[in-house]
């Protein structure tokens, strides 16, 4: 498959050791939704927020592809959650289609990505945007122990380098 590498502008976006902020959205998994908040998912255990294209994109399919390979939740005790501009009923399809187990958080507006400092505009497609591929760990406390934000379209995250993050938790 070809497709053309585009390099993106640079982001004032959250870095490591800064407050994530809290926001909240509907929350989907395989059954359900309901709104939700960051702050409810890590009174249970630290959050890695992945943030993605819209369902049904290439890079969205890859990323969860990975990640579910890895089996990270497990392991290092942390919980997996997305968040595209994707609504519920794009969500559920997609994690049914691909017999995913994650949260994913919908946020049509990518007004979480503009809080994050991650916003993508869509070429060729006026007012439409979703979130550059990005994942934060982040700690009981909201605090962002990793940052990694793409710089290029499309880019995916140094899966070794997030397990390393993961390992320091």
């Amino acid at each position: 498959m070809a497709f053309d590498v585009t390099e993106l502008p640079d982001t004032d976006h959250v870095a490591a050791g800064e407050q994530a902020p809290d926001f909240e959205r509907p929350l989907v998994d395989r059954e359900f939704w309901e709104d939700a908040t960051l702050s409810d998912l890590l009174a249970d255990a630290p959050v890695l927020l992945v943030f993605h294209t819209m369902d049904g994109d290439f890079p969205a399919t890859y990323v969860w592809q990975e990640l579910d390979d890895r089996d990270w939740e497990d392991e290092y005790g942390v919980q997996l959650v997305g968040l595209s501009i994707s609504t519920p009923y794009e969500h559920s399809r997609f994690l049914e289609e691909h017999d995913l187990d994650y949260p994913l958080f919908s946020d049509p507006a990518n007004g979480v990505a503009e809080e994050y400092g991650i916003v993508h505009d869509l070429d060729g497609m006026a007012g439409l945007s979703e979130p550059r591929i990005s994942t934060f760990l982040i700690d009981g406390d909201r605090t962002v122990r990793h940052a990694w934000v793409s710089e290029e379209w499309p880019e995916f995250p140094d899966y070794d380098e997030l397990e390393s993050a993961l390992e320091e938790l």
